[in-house]
């Protein structure tokens, strides 16, 4: 590598940004002189040019301001799309003489020269966790800005499709977490709970030290105490229709040989940098194998799971078909204290799960797919909603999401591919003949 471009290199780096000998940051730095700093990268030389420069710009990243982000991915977005030119040469190549050879042509001309910028980033020390954060920020301007999506949607597409490589299975380890696991991966865990907060170390304890407990976690190599997933598991002797149970304090252990039932009542993902990049079906998966091989006797996978879109549903006239009766009780909801009240309790619940089968197995998205997305997670991945359980979850959150209603989802193992296939060839919902009872005829 002659020395003269590396040093010219350096010298750019410090008009910059940050010298890489004093430390020093320049407060003015932009996401055009990011976005500069990346075209030098892309056209390196050599590697180790490559790798101080990669780290340099992730570096300068963390100075960035709100809108020196913005910057940053509006250029790549507009400087950093395929080698036009070199494309439409290729395409030209393939029509004169379609083949393998010309097609790799058009295959290499046609990818965004942003891949090429991940892919190098990525090589520098701490490059995956640093562009796991870069994308976390991408999706924060996404969701803060909409009108920014159509200017950044093919940046993130860039994103995910090469996350979706280099976090795909094989590079996934699974562990159990238990009480003699270090104490940073822990408190992460106690941290992205993302269904039923954890409050503090006792509370952590009651999760994965008693017998009939576990929780099972997906890490990444390049991520080493950062879990990606993870699921809390209890093994119990029926399927639970509620979440007090399972969380209560005082509650007396089961011996893990009298265990029929394993219920995933807690999933979550933990880094948002990897939202949309699927880890929870590989994760059910090996945990019903890890699960089945240590406890035989367990005979059925079932999940007890919020139905986190419900009330908002309800409450954008999603139950504007129900009845005169139905809309009647649907009143008492007005009142905080009907969980308490029996006769309030009586007249809700046939109410509540019909409309929560309807939400369900009818209300679609858009795309069409169901509105619900732990519905969408569960149902895409083989599962069939077994039951509605009314005031499975009474707590603030539960009634605020859903008027306290939970589900069971389970996996059977005999049933798992064709309900997949099913659902996703034909968006065939499977569900109990009780849970299609509750429909109104017309529905069923």
């Amino acid at each position: 590598m002659p020395s003269s471009y590396f040093h010219s290199l350096l010298e750019s780096i410090v008009e910059r940004g940050r010298t890489v000998f004093d430390g020093t940051r320049d407060p003015g730095l932009s996401g055009r002189d990011l976005a500069g700093l990346a075209e030098s990268l892309v056209g390196a030389p050599g590697e180790a040019t490559g790798l101080v420069l990669a780290r340099e710009i992730l570096d300068l990243w963390e100075g960035l301001s709100p809108e020196g982000q913005a910057t940053f991915f509006r250029l790549l977005a507009e400087r950093f799309g395929p080698r036009e030119a070199a494309l439409a040469e290729a395409v030209q190549a393939w029509r004169d003489a379609p083949g393998p050879a010309t097609a790799r042509q058009v295959h290499e001309a046609s990818e965004p020269r942003r891949q090429e910028l991940f892919r190098l980033l990525n090589r520098a020390p701490g490059g995956t966790p640093a562009l796991v954060a870069i994308r976390a920020a991408l999706l924060d301007h996404l969701r803060a800005n909409p009108d920014c999506a159509p200017d950044f949607s093919d940046v993130d597409a860039d994103f995910q499709h090469l996350f979706s490589s280099w976090f795909n299975r094989g590079f996934l380890v699974l562990r159990r977490i238990d009480w003699s696991t270090p104490a940073v991966i822990l408190e992460r865990i106690i941290r992205y709970e993302a269904v039923h907060e954890i409050n503090g170390w006792d509370d952590l304890r009651r999760r994965i030290d008693p017998p009939d407990r576990r929780l099972y976690a997906f890490f990444h190599p390049a991520l080493i105490d950062e879990p990606l997933i993870f699921v809390e598991v209890a093994l119990t002797e029926a399927i639970p229709e509620g979440i007090a149970p399972i969380l209560a304090e005082e509650r007396e252990p089961l011996d893990p040989a009298r265990a029929t039932v394993a219920v995933f009542y807690s999933i979550s993902n933990c880094q948002k940098g990897l939202r949309g990049i699927s880890f929870g079906n590989f994760l059910i998966k090996q945990v019903v194998e890890e699960l089945s091989r240590a406890l035989p006797n367990l005979r059925t996978f079932a999940t007890l799971s919020p139905v986190p879109g419900f009330r908002r549903w309800l409450e954008a006239g999603g139950a504007e078909a129900a009845g005169e009766a139905a809309q009647g009780a649907l009143a008492l909801l007005d009142n905080p204290g009907w969980p308490d009240d029996p006769q309030a309790v009586a007249t809700l619940s046939p109410v509540l799960r019909g409309l929560t089968a309807e939400y369900l197995l009818c209300a679609r998205a858009p795309n069409g797919q169901p509105r619900d997305p732990v519905a969408r997670f569960h149902l895409g991945n083989g599962a069939h909603l077994e039951r509605i359980n009314v005031l499975g979850n009474p707590s603030p959150r539960g009634m605020a999401e859903s008027c306290g209603t939970m589900v069971n989802y389970v996996y059977d193992m005999k049933k798992i591919e064709r309900n997949h296939e099913a659902y996703a060839s034909r968006g065939t919902i499977a569900a109990t003949t009780a849970v299609r009872r509750l429909l109104p005829a017309s529905a069923r």
